[in-house]
């Protein structure tokens, strides 16, 4: 079992450390070939920190894991808005600006409400998978075109986004870490999943519950940092849009490959109480955010309340197993 927890530490590490490799190395690429900056930023940078999500939930779903997949995908959704967005309010209270992210907030909820409608029958379709990777491809392309349409170049969201995409890279560089990563991340979510498996098997955890837990919390650690990260530096947008985008890919892009992958049942708790926690840590979000006194700010106390509810639902999620 210490072996088990030592790969699966290593699993982590490897799994972030190459998908930010991939990330570099394909915007670099991207860059270099004439992409626009802005596109290069809200896609390919934008999706990097649900890079570990997606490989994770696909080495689970190959593995005939749908449960793990599905807990990676909802998991990671209710630990970035109860733990790492309460944990940065904490640290500093966050007052949202970006009019990105108010015009993505409705679209996370839509999402999310499609989330738990794919969930709620207990069997997860590849047609259901094929339609939430159809909604995703429509939201990039929507952000894009407004992005461009409106010049929301001087949004601190987009602009944050075009800064991280890397400049005066040589094709040759960015193509080995592009190959790095591509190799580097299935290896890595491969022995993850199964250092994981291992684990669950050994405490008589469900499939589903690693997935909600360890799996969850794990791959939110990029979210986590980077919203850090972008409070140290005053960039509240930045941390916010990290949340709220992080989610959106993980409903639409990350989730979407268990259903295509391997459609098969799934366990009723992800329908009747996983899917239900994460549309109201949403909707709680949204309603921090919007605040009717206009002051569109998460306080300190109210980052308190989404990490107490983590808690709190971590001890319901294991209770149940017990």
């Amino acid at each position: 079992m210490l072996f088990s927890f030592i790969i699966l530490v290593l699993g982590f590490a490897a799994l972030v450390w190459s998908a930010d490799r991939f990330v570099y190395g394909a915007a670099a690429l991207a860059k270099n070939f004439g992409v626009p900056t802005l596109i290069v930023g809200l896609t390919i940078v934008a999706m990097g920190s649900s890079a570990p999500e997606m490989m994770v939930s696909a080495s689970a779903a190959l593995a005939d894991k749908t449960d793990t997949a599905v807990g990676n995908a909802v998991g990671s959704n209710i630990t970035n808005i109860l733990l790492v967005l309460g944990l940065t309010a904490l640290l500093r209270p966050l007052t949202v600006s970006s009019g990105i992210l108010k015009r993505e907030m409705p679209v996370l909820i839509l999402v999310s409400v499609a989330a738990w409608y794919v969930l709620s029958d207990s069997y997860f379709s590849a047609l259901e998978g094929y339609a939430l990777l159809v909604g995703f491809a429509i939201f990039i392309g929507g952000l894009i075109f407004i992005s461009m349409r409106q010049k929301d170049i001087d949004d601190p969201l987009v602009a944050e986004a075009c800064e991280d995409v890397p400049q005066d890279v040589s094709n040759t560089k960015a193509i080995a870490w592009l190959v790095v990563g591509m190799i580097m991340l299935p290896i890595s979510s491969h022995f993850l999943v199964d250092s994981a498996v291992d684990i669950a098997k050994y405490f008589g955890l469900s499939d589903l519950v690693i997935g909600l837990s360890i799996i969850a919390v794990g791959t939110s650690l990029p979210e986590l940092a980077a919203c850090i990260a972008g409070v140290l530096k005053k960039e509240d947008d930045l941390a916010m849009g990290n949340i709220i985008g992080s989610n959106i890919f993980n409903i639409l892009a990350v989730l979407s490959l268990a259903g295509i992958i391997n459609p098969s049942g799934i366990d009723p708790s992800a329908a009747n109480r996983d899917s239900l926690i994460m549309l109201l840590a949403t909707f709680a979000l949204v309603a921090m955010s919007l605040s009717i006194r206009g002051t569109r700010r998460i306080n300190r106390f109210e980052g308190g309340l989404l990490v107490l509810s983590f808690c709190a639902y971590q001890y319901v999620v294991f209770s149940q197993v017990a």
